[in-house]
C-alpha cells in the first residue's frame, strides 16, 4: 500500500490532483483507513497510469469517469468501451500524422537554412526542386506538402 504522497511523488502529481480524482470518482475502489487517509494499491497505480495517458490523449476526466463506471459495470459496457477507444484512437492517430507533417517541415527548414547559412545567402537553395534535394529532406518536405490544398483563385 502506498500513501497518498508516495503515489504524488511516483506519478508527478499534486497531493491535491489525486485528491481531485478521488472525488470525481476515478478510484471507486481506494482504501481509507477509519481516519480517511487514502491508501494506494498497485490496481490503484495502475488506474492513475491509465487516467493520465487518457488525458494525454486528450480525454475530458468526465470522459474518463464514464469508462472507469462502464468498466464497474461488467461485460455489457463492453461495446461502448470498445468504441469509446477506436474513437479515440483514431484521432490520436490523425494528431500524430498532423505532427509527422509538422516535424517534415521543420526538418526541411532546418536544411534549408543550414545550406543558406553555409553559403552566406539563399540564392541557390530558393530555386532548389525536390529531386535536387537529399533523399530524407525530398521525402519530408513531399510530405509536409502532401496535404496542403491551395484554394483556387479565378482571374479577375
Amino acid at each position: 500500500m502506498y500513501s497518498i504522497g508516495e503515489v504524488s511523488n511516483m506519478f508527478q502529481l499534486t497531493v491535491p490532483t489525486l485528491r481531485y480524482y478521488d472525488q470525481q470518482g476515478l478510484f471507486p475502489n481506494l482504501k481509507r483507513s477509519e481516519s480517511g487517509v487514502r491508501s494506494f494499491c498497485q490496481n490503484d497505480l495502475e488506474s492513475i497510469r491509465v487516467i493520465e495517458y487518457l488525458k494525454k490523449a486528450g480525454m475530458s476526466l468526465k470522459d474518463i469517469r464514464t469508462f472507469i463506471d462502464w468498466c464497474h459495470e461488467g461485460d455489457g459496457t463492453l461495446v461502448d468501451r470498445q468504441n469509446m477507444f477506436l474513437d479515440k484512437l483514431a484521432v490520436v492517430q490523425a494528431e500524430i500524422a498532423e505532427l509527422n507533417r509538422v516535424q517534415d517541415l521543420l526538418k526541411f527548414k532546418a536544411w534549408y537554412y543550414t545550406q543558406a547559412v553555409a553559403e552566406n545567402t539563399e540564392a541557390r537553395i530558393k530555386h532548389i526542386q525536390p529531386q535536387d534535394m537529399p533523399e530524407e529532406i525530398r521525402k519530408a518536405y513531399e510530405n509536409s506538402h502532401a496535404e496542403l490544398q491551395c484554394p483556387k483563385v479565378s482571374p479577375r
